[in-house]
């Protein structure tokens, strides 16, 4: 989110005009792709982090322009709030050594944004949603200042037409509204980047919708928002809420939300972009100059910069992405459903999880999604943000028999880190990496302990033992950051009070 737009008024012709030039986008997109002439295979993945500023209290510390300010390197940049900033990391191939040499720089990129932020009173903290922040902190004065996000804000409550509500039941029930999209900053992830091909673009994305709900349930990472324990990975609904441009009649009405997981298996990326055109209306009617038709009958590579934009206003959680780079288009998955954290090493392993499970799941002849039908995924996408690794999942039975149901920590154990290793083997990703950060989400899988897990564990602890609501959230937060800061996986923490 981090562009730069020229705030505007729109006029009534405006959102026709960019309609207009979004189907020519997609019609630009559609020769490329007859064409072939995308960039070859070169099994690149990138990273992005996004990271939360606290005070010793664990308030959040509105300082990222001043951190940003201060710091001599352009990787990290500002994010929704004023107390957050992501990082991006360069793109990389998916081979030899790849999460050790990842897992290094994180450390070093990290740990420098860390001693940054200390300047101005604040630490770094790597979570999905810091439990600690309240309501009032999520006012609009505490929107990151550029023209983009104060746009996205006025257009989405434009659309929306009144306050955005907040309700939110698990444990406890959360019910509250907000006069901006403010609440969204708290929701802090990271990103996981796959370049592919287009013709495994389909087979690909399939992939990482399927791998999702084991991606929750092993790497939850959110269970407070405003200081209600909800889910295990909160995050998810509370950036869904918080975006929201549909009033309640619209909701009522199966209007799609703008964050979304989708509804059916595809067999184009193509299919993506056209739904997103079809389904949304513009949030950001910003015309560019270039004309993609031209350009493409001009044997040019066009920028299809409406449809880029456009496509950054709809939240699939797993979300195509088109680009340019150096002349050459290239396609890209991108994956947001993981909160960040706890620490590098849990994050690392969750990219190892990641990556060699869509690999894997992509490359089989008989694809499992052929047998597993979408409402089941998505079924078992909703559970794993509800209960994280006590979910219980629908897959199919291995002797080709109807679906079972079957526990998320057994399923990710006996099934899927197989399935993971033999993915990252067959993208050459050396052994001792493979099974120092698979071996991470095994720990979790038979400690039954994620992030989520330790948080609702070590508070309710901590609540048994005396201390009120307020004072078991800051010192879970310290004690958090402490070990956060160790590098030592989350399912080896000690919960003790």
């Amino acid at each position: 989110m981090g562009e730069k737009f020229v705030a505007d008024r729109f006029d009534l012709a405006a959102r026709q005009e960019y309609r207009a030039r979004l189907h020519d986008c997609l019609t630009a997109l559609e020769r490329l792709l007859r064409e072939e002439r995308f960039d070859g295979p070169r099994d690149l993945i990138g990273l992005e982090v996004e990271l939360s500023m606290a005070d010793s209290g664990g308030s959040p510390r509105m300082v990222n322009d001043e951190v940003l300010a201060r710091m001599a390197t352009r990787d990290f940049q500002s994010e929704l709030g004023q107390f957050t900033i992501e990082l991006n990391m360069p793109p990389r191939r998916l081979s030899g050594r790849v999460f050790d040499d990842l897992a290094e720089e994180l450390r070093i990129a990290i740990g420098y944004a860390d001693r940054m932020a200390a300047e101005f009173g604040a630490g770094l903290v790597l979570t999905g949603v810091l439990p600690t922040i309240t309501p009032e902190e999520m006012a609009p004065g505490t929107l990151s200042p550029g023209d983009r996000y104060t746009l996205l804000n006025d257009q989405i409550l434009a659309a929306r037409g009144e306050a955005i509500h907040l309700d939110i039941t698990g444990t406890e029930t959360l019910s509250q509204s907000f006069d901006s999209i403010a609440a969204e900053s708290a929701c802090t992830s990271v990103q996981f980047h796959l370049q592919v091909t287009p013709d495994r673009f389909a087979d690909t994305w399939n992939a990482a919708q399927v791998t999702a709900a084991a991606q929750i349930a092993v790497g939850a990472n959110s269970p407070f928002v405003f200081g209600h324990e909800l889910w295990q990975e909160s995050r998810l609904q509370l950036f869904l809420q918080a975006t929201d441009s549909r009033p309640p009649e619209m909701a009522a009405q199966g209007v799609r939300p703008r964050a979304w997981f989708g509804e059916r298996w595809i067999d184009s990326v193509l299919e993506l972009f056209e739904e997103n055109v079809r389904y949304y209306p513009a949030l950001l009617p910003l015309r560019d100059e270039e004309d993609p038709l031209s350009v493409v009958e001009a044997g040019g590579v066009p920028a299809l910069g409406e449809l880029a934009l456009h496509n950054g206003t709809v939240y699939r959680w797993n979300r195509p992405v088109y680009a340019v780079v150096d002349g050459v288009p290239h396609l890209r998955v991108e994956n947001r459903v993981l909160s960040t954290g706890p620490t590098v090493t849990d994050t690392v392993a969750n990219a190892a999880f990641y990556y060699g499970l869509v690999r894997a799941l992509a490359d089989q002849p008989e694809p499992v999604w052929r047998r597993l039908p979408f409402t089941v995924a998505a079924e078992n996408f909703q559970a794993a943000c509800r209960h994280g690794i006590d979910a219980e999942f629908g897959w199919p039975a291995e002797d080709g028999g109807d679906l079972v149901r079957l526990p998320a920590h057994r399923l990710t154990a006996e099934r899927l880190l197989p399935l993971a290793d033999r993915g990252l083997e067959a993208a050459g990703v050396a052994a001792p990496d493979r099974d120092h950060y698979l071996s991470v989400i095994e720990g979790r899988c038979r400690r039954r302990v994620t992030g989520a897990g330790w948080q609702t564990r070590t508070y309710h602890q901590l609540v048994a033992s005396g201390a009120d609501r307020s004072t078991a959230l800051r010192e879970l937060v310290r004690r958090y950051c402490d070990l956060a800061r160790t590098d030592t996986p989350v399912h080896s923490w000690p919960v003790v009070v």
